[in-house]
């Protein structure tokens, strides 16, 4: 069973583009609990997308798999563990 049907990518590094393989998927903006609302990109026919909530330029990248990105940290797994923010 697939791990998830669309791939999800963050840009919690600030990179000026993040190179994805897919063509449509989900920006969530920064790691969780500093995620945006996850929205749906779909790039049509072009070869790049910019998110509305963060403004992260996504450039698809034919040579990566479809739930691959170049900087690989940029792929999110919502099975990761997430850092922990220390309570005030």
């Amino acid at each position: 069973m697939a791990d998830k049907a669309v791939p999800h990518f963050h840009n919690q590094a600030g990179m000026a583009r993040v190179r994805v393989g897919a063509r449509e998927f989900m920006c969530i903006g920064a790691l969780p609990p500093f995620d945006h609302p996850h929205v749906f990109l779909d790039m049509g026919g072009g070869d790049e997308i910019i998110c509305q909530y963060c403004s992260t330029l996504y450039v698809h990248d034919p040579r990566l798999k479809p739930d691959g990105a170049e900087p690989v940290a940029c792929v999110w797994h919502d099975d990761a563990p997430q850092p922990r923010v220390a309570a005030e």
